[in-house]
């Protein structure tokens, strides 16, 4: 099942995508099907936090020359970082190097508080594509990533939930103005994604919504204003978000 929310008339719903008609759910207002080419698609949930996992493949440690973690990396993207498909993502003035990171994202279903590996599929809704935008340059200034990474627009998350996808085992790659550059698998994650619930939820108390970042592969590189970039993942669709400046 794909979940999304939509925008009709300045009103916020979610539903359920089949084929190419938005079913509403139960609840939200709406009384009927929508085409996908009338409403706007918006970032398919809301999280209070997402928690993003830092050198969780073997060959982008390697690329940035840091070790392998021996447990999972941890740190936050804010909430205000979050956009939805087709949303620009913007460059701030205060970097000169501003770069994608295809992940697949990790949708908690549940609260999720201290959960063990063995019971962390119960606690997930489902997963989507991310982009882990990120400001290179202040990155490697800063020593810490909160900075870098918590720019405005610098988390766009969709296009929808795919809440029947088994997570171990798929393609994701990241294409940038049409050229791909990044291409990996997702059995290549170095802590996988029920060791991430049980590792994340252990620090902190993850709400229905929160989103676990699970870590890019090699490939990074910059983007620039004018750019289109694209994730892809094997599964679950394809998230497309165009550069802008922030006074575009």
């Amino acid at each position: 099942m794909k979940l999304v929310r939509f925008l009709i008339d300045n009103v916020v719903y979610r539903g359920r995508l089949e084929a190419d008609r938005i079913i509403p759910l139960d609840g939200t207002g709406a009384e009927q099907s929508y085409s996908l080419a009338d409403v706007r698609l918006l970032a398919p949930v809301s999280p209070t936090k997402v928690v993003a996992i830092g050198l969780n493949y073997r060959d982008h440690a390697e690329e940035v020359r840091l070790p392998i973690p021996e447990e999972p990396l941890l740190f936050i993207k804010p909430p205000s970082s979050v956009i939805g498909p087709e949303e620009p993502i913007l460059m701030p003035p205060q970097s000169a190097r501003v770069d994608y990171e295809a992940e697949l994202a990790v949708v908690i279903g549940k609260q999720a508080r201290r959960v063990p590996r063995d019971r962390a599929a119960e606690h997930i809704l489902g997963y989507t594509c991310l982009n882990d935008v990120t400001a290179r340059d202040l990155q490697k200034r800063d020593g810490q990533w909160t900075r870098a990474k918590g720019f405005d627009t610098f988390c766009p998350i969709g296009p929808w939930v795919e809440t029947e996808v088994d997570p171990s085992d798929l393609a994701i790659e990241l294409y940038l103005n049409g050229e791909r550059k990044q291409a990996s698998r997702t059995s290549m994650l170095i802590f996988p994604v029920d060791r991430l619930v049980e590792f994340v939820s252990s620090v902190m108390t993850l709400e229905p919504g929160d989103i676990i970042a699970t870590g890019t592969t090699s490939g990074i590189g910059p983007m620039k204003a004018g750019d289109s970039v694209e994730v892809r993942i094997e599964g679950i669709g394809s998230l497309n978000n165009p550069v802008n400046t922030v006074n575009a």
